[in-house]
């Protein structure tokens, strides 16, 4: 409120509020107010006219109780009456009483457009001051729509004073944030650009703001800019503190207006004006140069406009990641950062330095200093700053410090806070796992983890355990002698006791031979947990003790007699009673045969993607913490991935259920070929496999039941090359062949729908028996096929597609025959992938930047830079894209160079929004590819999909 002064002569205003400030209840308080209000009231409906310093005293006496906190239902028209005065301070008063009292929907709303619009006619600076801050103060539909279209006029008009432009521009702003569609961009677009080479600072500084925000949402409009700001900032920056005398805090030229240009260079890619590029380098440099010098002054208030301006400096770098000597100093000025005095000085430049490990010009700069963030992780006080040198120990990691990284970590979870412990827990799993060179290590490792966290060691991580201990061969000795030796602490975790019974379940027998862990030891040492842990682990152990059965025939009837303990067969537990009747009259009944067969050791698991990373992801948001070495996994990788079928040679049989985890399903005892790759597979995944298939009904999205045989067979393993990766972005061609049979497809989609036609050829020339061909997964439609297929002939199946939701698992195809006497069975992935079920979408640069704010949380966007593995041709990338299935948006991009497209993921049940950019680098030979989409696997997946094809 205006300052009551004796020239002002309010000083019936001046008596009331120190009436107020002398009550001494709020009985007095409440009582002093009434009766002011009641002498308002009596005045404004008195037959008196009042003159106007009369009204603005009243209606600042009204203000006054209002945000005292009493409600007030009248004296508005008395305010908009004072907006007619020719006197400032009763004008003054009117506009501060509407932008605080007057709702948007009042009927009062067109009076006080009429009186603004007035004032902004009348060009007194003053009036067209008050009247542009009341609409933004305001800044309703209502006053957007009547003013939206007035104010650009007085912004770029060549006669509007600078202290009119700034109120212009912010206004604008405002309204264009509550109502973006309701302001056009016009002319004055290309003439508010500029505005930034305006002589008045402040105007620059208020027409930096109003164009960072435009920007964002329509850069084509407002490229040009970038050189504008570029020039503005290297003047700056280049500047002494005299120059800019008004605009200099603390020595500082003008740090307000310098974050500003910074953060707008963020919206565009590096110049492509190799003079524009080379002066904004300069500035970036000179930026980290000044702040090596020594500070001109010891106060806060300069290094905090000084590090204000080199961290947003340092965001224009990473952003840019474009310059690897800019990169490399950046990572160098924040590593002073991390043992300076100031506790938020620390914290952000950690953040910073998690964001350049990522970068791979930077990536090794910002390992140097692994000392610095491992002491902070000891030494620091706060919290916050703990999680971000753990944050940054996760993102500057690679094999080359794994072990030394996952150690401090592991040392620092012992004192770790509860509420990151989780989060701890997760990346040390995932490190270890994914730079485990030996996996000794790797099993120590994960033990140890959960020994000193147990209760946050999620089911995930110890699932995770099993799959490498089974995939394994070289380890599984290790492994049990391992987890024997820690089950025999007086205390131990339940986790460790789950672990501890699948792995000795499995391949105990292999430490068997050692007098210290024989069988019975080996059993007595379980069972003494038992009866402390939870039902599902119960469960699991009475799974270990009947695999103990066939493992040691020699402690049969020990098992026995606690399978046939009343503890058991009376269980209160249905799962613990049914298991153990059925475990005892499987070991009293089955011959030593039938026995191994049914509890012969589980197959090597499947391989797919980590699903600790994706619980991680789930729990920090993606793009978080990039994973550089899987970046450079991915840019090694082959270009079309691999299709992952499998042939399998064995005889199905039931295997049992050792983790309780339902069923068990019918699996195929011999294993296929293990591989030497990333360990980031899923121990327990929903996806059907040849190896292990699925218990029907184990996903929502696939609902096709299994059809397996259950005689004995012999099969013959046939080597073939995978297809399934160039079946992304085209629908027709071969995918499978061998010297005995050949699979074709041709296919089509349109919404969620799809059909697929099948072709079957036999290039041998004896007949097919038996021909058999049978689909795991999604919601699939099909004609059965001709059993016989004689030898050059060739046989079509029809299969129609639905898909009910978004999945990530192609289908299986599933073939069993007869040739020559001996049963074939082979299993490959169809390529129904989500982006069959893509429709292109047509959009303006407006409307898919609009679209593109709109995602912009941090779960909706994925991201993935990666080395070219083909000749980087233009029309060839634009074929891909169109063939992907999203729409290919011309002229939408500010660089003409990157590819903009757009579409929507088509399912039963919803419809799923995707935007996508890839930004290629000709000289680097790389590309970069950001997805946004409504669902975070969907942007995850459909990512994954595109970056192979390139």
């Amino acid at each position: 409120m205006p300052a009551v002064s004796k020239g002002d002569g309010m000083r019936g205003l001046a008596v009331f509020i120190s009436d107020i400030r002398n009550c001494k209840s709020k009985e007095a308080e409440i009582k002093r107010i009434n009766k002011e209000l009641a002498n308002i009231r009596s005045k404004f409906k008195g037959d008196k006219a009042l003159d106007g310093y009369s009204k603005k005293k009243y209606v600042c006496k009204l203000l006054f109780i209002f945000l005292l906190g009493h409600d007030i239902d009248f004296g508005h028209m008395e305010a908009v009456n004072l907006l007619s005065s020719n006197r400032y301070t009763e004008k003054q008063i009117g506009y501060l009483f509407i932008s605080v009292l007057v709702n948007s929907n009042s009927e009062l709303i067109r009076l006080i457009n009429n009186a603004i619009k007035n004032d902004l006619a009348s060009r007194n600076p003053t009036f067209m001051g008050l009247a542009l801050h009341c609409i933004a103060n305001v800044g309703s539909r209502e006053m957007a729509e009547a003013f939206a279209g007035e104010i650009p006029k007085i912004l770029v008009a060549g006669d509007t004073m600078d202290s009119v432009k700034q109120s212009a521009a912010l206004c604008l702003l405002r309204l264009y944030r509550t109502s973006p569609d309701l302001v056009p961009m016009g002319d004055w677009t290309s003439r508010v650009v500029h505005l930034l080479n305006d002589q008045h600072l402040g105007v620059v500084t208020a027409a930096t703001s109003l164009i960072t925000t435009l920007a964002q949402k329509n850069p084509e409009e407002f490229k040009t800019s970038v050189s504008l700001a570029v020039s503005r900032l290297s003047r700056i920056v280049t500047s002494a503190s005299t120059d800019l005398q008004d605009y200099t805090y603390y020595f500082v030229p003008a740090p307000w207006l310098s974050v500003k240009l910074l953060r707008l260079l963020q919206c565009y890619p590096p110049p492509e004006d190799p003079a524009v590029r080379g002066r904004l380098t300069e500035c970036l440099e000179t930026i980290l140069n000044k702040a090596q010098e020594p500070p001109k002054s010891k106060k806060v208030q300069h290094s905090n406009a000084k590090n204000a301006v080199l961290f947003e400096a340092i965001s224009l770098i990473i952003h840019h990641d474009s310059e690897p000597n800019l990169l490399v100093r950046a990572c160098n000025q924040l590593g002073q950062f991390l043992q300076h005095r100031e506790t938020n000085l620390r914290y952000l430049a950690l953040e910073s330095m998690c964001t350049l490990a990522s970068s791979e010009f930077s990536h090794e700069a910002v390992k140097t200093h692994i000392e610095t963030v491992i002491n902070a992780l000891k030494t620091e006080r706060d919290v916050s700053v703990r999680q971000r040198a753990v944050d940054l120990l996760y993102a500057m990691c690679d094999r080359s410090n794994a072990q030394q990284i996952v150690a401090e970590m592991l040392n620092y979870l012992e004192t770790a806070d509860y509420s990151i412990r989780e989060e701890i827990v997760l990346k040390v799993a995932i490190l270890a796992e994914k730079y485990a060179v030996d996996y000794t290590w790797y099993v120590d490792t994960i033990l140890n983890l959960i020994r000193i966290a147990g209760d946050y060691v999620s089911e995930e991580v110890w699932y995770r355990v099993i799959q490498i201990v089974i995939n394994r061969d070289d380890v599984q000795g290790y492994a049990a002698k391992t987890v024997f030796e820690a089950l025999q602490a007086p205390a131990c975790h339940e986790n460790l006791v789950k672990v501890g019974g699948y792995i000795l379940g499995e391949f105990g027998n292999l430490i068997a031979g050692d007098p210290r862990s024989s069988p019975l030891i080996q059993f007595n040492l379980l069972h003494s947990k038992f009866h402390l842990c939870s039902v599902p682990t119960r469960a699991l152990l009475l799974s270990t003790y009947i695999k103990f059965v066939n493992l040691f025939p020699e402690i049969k009837t020990t098992i026995q007699d606690v399978l046939r303990s009343d503890s058991q067969l009376k269980n209160a537990d249905v799962e613990l009673q049914q298991r153990a009747v059925e475990y005892l009259r499987l070991s009293t009944i089955a011959s030593t045969d039938i026995l191994a067969t049914v509890l012969e050791e589980m197959p090597p698991f499947p391989e797919r993607e980590s699903s600790i990373l994706a619980k991680l992801k789930k729990k920090k948001g993606p793009g978080t913490v990039t994973d550089l070495e899987e970046i450079k996994k991915e840019r090694s990788s082959d270009m079309n991935g691999s299709a992952e079928p499998t042939s399998v040679n064995s005889t199905p049989s039931p295997s049992a259920d050792l983790l309780g985890l339902g069923a068990a399903p019918l699996t195929n005892s011999a294993p296929p070929p293990s591989s030497s790759g990333s360990l980031l597979v899923d121990v327990f995944s929903d996806s059907a496999s040849a190896v292990a298939p699925l218990a029907p009904g184990s996903d929502d999205n696939f609902n096709l039941s299994l059809k397996t045989g259950l005689e004995k067979k012999n099969t013959i393993t046939s080597s073939f090359v995978p297809a399934y990766g160039m079946f992304v972005c085209k629908n027709n061609g071969v995918l499978f062949e061998n010297q005995l049979l050949q699979i074709g497809l041709k296919s089509e989609f349109r919404q969620n729908l799809g059909r697929m036609f099948i072709f079957y050829g036999n290039k041998t020339s004896t007949q097919f028996l038996n021909f058999t061909p049978t689909f795991l997964c999604l919601n699939l439609q099909t004609k059965p096929v001709d059993p016989t297929v004689d030898g050059g002939a060739q046989v079509q199946q029809v299969v129609n597609i639905e898909c009910v939701s978004d999945f990530m698992e192609a289908p299986i195809l599933n073939i069993q025959f007869r040739y020559g006497g001996t049963f074939q069975n082979l299993s490959v992935k169809l390529p129904i992938t989500l982006n069959k079920f893509f429709q292109p979408t047509e959009m303006s640069s407006q409307d898919f930047f609009q679209r593109w704010k709109q995602l912009s949380n941090p779960k909706q966007e994925v991201q993935n830079i990666f080395k070219a593995k083909h000749p980087m041709d233009a029309e060839i990338t634009k074929a891909k894209i169109i063939g992907f299935g999203s729409a290919l948006l011309e002229e939408v991009d500010p660089n003409p160079a990157n590819f903009v497209g757009a579409g929507i993921i088509h399912t039963k049940t919803t419809q799923i929004g995707c935007l996508l950019r890839l930004e290629p680098n000709l000289q680097a030979q790389m590309y970069r590819l950001t997805l946004r989409t409504s669902k975070e696997a969907v942007s995850q997946r459909l990512c994954e999909l595109l970056s192979e094809q390139f």
